[in-house]
């Protein structure tokens, strides 16, 4: 973990423009600098850089930062490794803590296994390009195949050779433990206690991280020897760096051109990324055959929100297309689907095509996802009306999952269309279908905050970044006892109300009427913070109420921006917590579905319904309180009627406040 001292230095070299230069070619505009966005294709420069803020900001797509967040985004690196590379390029020496032993054990298991896998890639290599059979068998195989030595080259494809030991030998003797040989899967170990090489004989395709760290290998047997193979395809098992779920194939030689072109093309294998990189198209992955996970949604979602399924048009194909769609649905991306013609796959249909041609084809034969379900159900329900109520669920199912208001709304109305179906039943029953829905994802978001965002009973707050913890001093403006379930749903949602404020807390989102009866414009920040005075509230979260008092002391600064604010804050730890809340898109889009919100009616609608949600968690909780005072024998009689009184009181505020957030169902 980088100390305070060092953090400090890095962020007092880093320069925005210094940064922002290795990336954008910059033309002074009057004090700042203007360039392209690096985040999204544009012709006419949107993209400002202002040395005196160290700041910058896309006014097309609304990226930008201070020097490490910019990094952040752009290299989709995290905090800690964001500070390192700025740390390289200004010559600091990175001083980190001391680590615990087990910490240093882990570490060190990571880092030889990294190691190893690196010195495997590059063997691979060795033996493809420099030897017989490496060339005569494994690049004859891809050359067979149609691939270009350059494209070979850069997704950096080797060969295992045919003895089944060779390779574990190799590392073996250049000094690399059996240990790491067998966690990292490069080597199997017998019963007897020898190894064997996991990928002799095959041709491999290595698997690396956003960053471009290997972490695991796929090895395909060759043509000439899988009659009577099983299984064509061996992959790493799963290790302390290596895990499935969590990769995508092709996503690290792809993440810029998801960024340049707002959308990626997901496919089944190695070879369909590979060959429509080949044909032009690069910002494509692929899941290789696995059924797509929520880590993996994750993943995409910090690139973009649009996703193409591109699968073969057989029955394997349509079934590929299906899973996850709800799962994508869900994470607020807008999913379309192409099966291709019959006898194609990506692999071969990127080979017969140029990009432009294959760009077309998918422009004019994509489909959403209800056209896909529609046509694909409809055929089988045959006009049974058993099969056609089915159908109408499994959509209504589908649409349920989508978190934007206005993209259900519409696709209710296309399905009542479709249907010739009243637009209201199928209203009423996707209503039904969120509910359901809501009350599963508040039990969950409940544990979830119980179990990431804790209250701590001291004056000092904890803020989590991704490889540490560090601590901010806060005025302590409330004693806060013992954390309780409740506690801790009330805790989480305060630490939404702080994300609110970090992204959007100058934004206006109405008008009120002051004590002279005239108007004026309340931003976010203004109104949560009147909103909880009128109701006598206050923030519990030391996070949370250190946010929002910064913000309020600040929001009539003339060019305050919430945002900028808190990245560039003084504090390290505020500052890094102003990140992780900036960048963070999955806990905002419980609410509103997208990672920013355009228009104000939008803004206010979420901050509200915020509001309602701490204001009824915090009722509920009084609730309890309140129901453990009339267990209580010992209070006088007088005292259980305030109590009574004081439990109905709180029983009708929960009700008014539970309507309130139900009403925002559809």
């Amino acid at each position: 973990m980088i100390d305070n001292a060092t953090k400090e230095k890095i962020l007092e070299a880093a320069e925005i423009v210094d940064v922002v230069s290795d990336f954008v070619t910059l033309k002074k505009a009057g004090a700042n600098f203007k360039g392209l966005c690096p985040f999204h294709d544009e012709r006419t420069p949107s993209f400002m850089v202002s040395p005196s803020k160290n700041y910058c900001k896309c006014f097309g797509c609304g990226k930008g930062g201070n020097p490490v967040s910019f990094i952040m985004e752009h290299e989709q690196l995290s905090y800690p490794d964001a500070l390192r590379y700025l740390a390289r390029k200004y010559g600091i020496p990175v001083q980190e803590r001391e680590l615990t032993p087990e910490e240093k054990a882990a570490e060190t298991e990571r880092d030889s296994m990294f190691i190893l896998n690196e010195w495997a890639l590059k063997w691979f290599q060795e033996q493809m390009y420099e030897t017989q059979d490496g060339r005569a068998v494994g690049l004859a195989y891809f050359r067979q195949r149609g691939f270009r030595d350059d494209i070979v080259r850069k997704f950096q494809l080797g060969f295992c050779p045919k003895g089944k030991d060779t390779m574990t030998k190799a590392a073996l003797k250049a000094g690399y433990r059996e240990q790491f040989l067998v966690a990292t899967g490069l080597s199997v170990k017998r019963d007897d206690g020898t190894l064997y090489d996991r990928y002799w004989g095959r041709v491999i395709f290595p698997w690396h991280t956003v960053g471009g760290k290997v972490v695991g290998f796929g090895g395909r047997v060759l043509d000439v020897a899988t009659k009577g193979v099983a299984v064509k395809y061996q992959n790493s098992p799963e290790s302390s760096i290596y895990s499935k779920r969590k990769e995508l194939y092709g996503l690290f030689q792809a993440k810029q051109a998801i960024n340049k072109h707002d959308l990626v093309y997901m496919v089944e294998g190695y070879t369909d990324v590979i060959s429509m990189h080949q044909c032009g198209i690069e910002n494509v992955v692929a899941n290789s055959g696995t059924a797509l996970t929520k880590e993996q949604i994750h993943l995409l979602h910090r690139f973009t929100n649009n996703i193409t399924l591109i699968y073969d048009g057989d029955e394997a194909g349509i079934h590929a297309a299906q899973r996850g769609t709800d799962m994508l649905l869900a994470a607020g991306m807008n999913v379309r689907i192409l099966l291709l013609p019959d006898g194609d796959d990506p692999d071969s249909f990127a080979r017969k095509h140029q990009a432009v041609e294959f760009r077309e084809y998918v422009q004019q034969h994509q489909v959403d996802f209800l056209h896909f379900k529609t046509e694909l159900l409809l055929e089988k329900a045959q006009g049974d009306p058993h099969k056609l109520s089915e159908l109408i669920n499994d959509i209504v199912a589908s649409i349920s999952v989508i978190p934007d208001e206005i993209t259900r709304t519409i696709y209710v109305t296309q399905t009542a269309q479709t249907m010739r179906m009243d637009e209201n039943l199928i209203k009423r029953a996707v209503s039904r279908q969120i509910s359901k829905i809501r009350e599963e994802e508040h039990k969950r978001r409940v544990g979830k905050m119980q179990d990431s965002e804790g209250v701590n009973a001291s004056d000092t707050a904890t803020l989590p970044a991704e490889d540490s913890r560090q601590e901010v001093k806060v005025e302590p403006k409330q004693a806060v006892a013992a954390v309780s379930d409740s506690d801790a749903a009330t805790n989480g949602i305060e630490m939404l109300l702080a994300q609110l404020i970090v992204r959007y807390g100058e934004r206006k989102v109405c008008e009120v009427e002051d004590e002279n009866g005239e108007k004026r414009q309340l931003s976010v920040v203004e109104f949560i913070f009147h909103s909880l005075v009128q109701d006598g509230l206050a923030l519990r979260n030391a996070n949370a109420s250190l946010i929002m008092d910064e913000a309020i002391r600040h929001i009539n600064d003339n060019g305050f921006i919430a945002e900028q604010y808190f990245l560039n804050h003084e504090n390290p730890g505020l500052s890094q917590l102003a990140s992780r809340l900036s960048l963070d898109r999955e806990q905002l889009s419980v609410y509103h579905g997208k990672d920013t919100i355009h228009d104000e009616e939008r803004l206010m609608d979420t901050t509200s319904h915020i509001l309602a949600d701490l204001k009824l968690s915090i009722v509920r909780r009084d609730i309890k309180s309140v129901m453990k005072q009339m267990k209580d024998s010992s209070i006088s009689k007088e005292q259980r009627v305030q109590v009574l009184i004081k439990f109905k009181e709180l029983k009708e505020a929960e009700a008014r406040l539970a309507k309130e957030a139900g009403d925002r169902v559809l």
